[in-house]
C-alpha cells in the first residue's frame, strides 16, 4: 500500500472571483511572480460567466486549483476554500489585489519559521487603482505590537495582509455580509498565541471593493461586531472618534477598508 508523504504546504493562498476578468490579472501575475512556492493556490469562482476561469487556467501557475460552483456570497466561498485549504498559514488574496513584490511571500515564511509559528503574522497595505497604480498608505497603519484589544479600534489589519495559522481559524460568520471579515480576524486573535509584525507593506490593495461601495451597510455590521466583542459603550466611544477619520477619507478621495 502506497502513502501520499508529499509535506503540506506553507500557505494556503485563496481568491474568491466572480465575474473578475477586469482585475483578476494582476492577482493571478503577482502570485506567479513569487519567489516563495510554498503554497498551494485555491481559486474559489461563483460560476462565473465572463473570461475569469480562462484567464485562471491560462496563467499556468501549477500550484493552482480552480473550484467553480454557485456560493452565497463571498463569505460562503471562502469558506469553501478554508474548507479545501492545506497549507500551515492562510492568506486571503481578493481578485484585483497583489503581492507587493515577488519576495513578499519570502519574507513571510523566514518570520513564520524565525519565530516558532506565530498565530498571525501581518504587515502593512497599500491602496492602489484598478491599474496598479499607488494612492497612498490604508488609512489605517498596523500596529507594531497587535493584540485582541487592538480591533477596538476598527480594521487595524488589512484583512489580505493578515496571514493567521489555519489551525486556530474558523469558518466566516455568514449572518455578517459585509464585514464578516473583521470578525473572523478577532476569532483568530482570540486563539493566537502570539503575533509578529513584518515592518514592511505586504498587500496592495485594490481600491474599490464590495465593502467599499457598501460602506454604511458595512459600518454598521462592523459596529454591531465591535458591541458583541468589546461592549457597546466603547463601540459607540470609538465610532464617534471615527468620525474625522472617515471625512479626511471621503476629502482625500480615497475610500478602502
Amino acid at each position: 500500500m502506497s502513502h501520499d508523504t508529499t509535506p503540506a504546504p506553507l500557505f494556503s493562498i485563496i481568491t474568491v472571483t466572480y465575474n473578475a476578468a477586469a482585475t483578476l490579472p494582476r492577482t493571478l501575475a503577482s502570485v506567479k511572480e513569487q519567489t516563495c512556492r510554498l503554497f498551494e493556490y485555491l481559486i474559489i469562482d461563483g460560476c462565473s460567466s465572463d473570461a475569469t476561469l480562462q484567464l485562471a487556467s491560462d496563467s499556468a501557475i501549477d500550484e493552482m486549483t480552480i473550484h467553480s460552483g454557485k456560493d452565497d456570497g463571498i463569505y460562503d466561498a471562502m469558506n469553501k476554500g478554508l474548507g479545501m485549504a492545506q497549507g500551515d498559514y492562510v492568506i486571503f488574496l481578493n481578485a484585483g489585489d497583489a503581492f507587493h513584490s515577488p519576495d513578499t511571500l519570502r519574507k513571510i515564511a523566514d518570520t513564520i519559521l524565525a519565530n516558532d509559528c506565530p498565530g498571525v503574522v501581518y504587515g502593512q497595505t497599500d491602496i492602489v487603482d484598478i491599474e496598479g497604480h499607488r494612492l497612498g498608505e490604508r488609512h489605517l497603519r498596523a500596529p507594531e505590537q497587535l493584540t485582541l484589544d487592538s480591533f477596538r479600534d476598527g480594521m487595524v489589519v488589512c484583512h489580505q495582509a493578515f496571514v493567521a495559522l489555519r489551525r486556530i481559524t474558523s469558518p466566516f460568520n455568514l449572518r455578517y455580509r459585509l464585514s464578516a471579515d473583521y470578525e473572523w480576524c478577532i476569532r483568530c486573535l482570540q486563539h493566537s498565541r502570539h503575533n509578529i509584525y513584518i515592518d514592511d507593506v505586504l498587500i496592495d490593495y485594490l481600491n474599490e471593493g464590495t465593502t467599499t461601495r457598501n460602506h454604511r451597510r458595512s459600518l454598521i455590521e462592523r459596529f454591531k461586531i465591535m458591541c458583541y466583542y468589546y461592549g457597546t459603550f466603547t463601540a459607540l466611544r470609538k465610532h464617534l472618534s471615527f468620525i474625522p477619520r472617515y471625512l479626511g477619507r471621503r476629502n482625500n478621495g480615497i475610500n478602502n477598508q
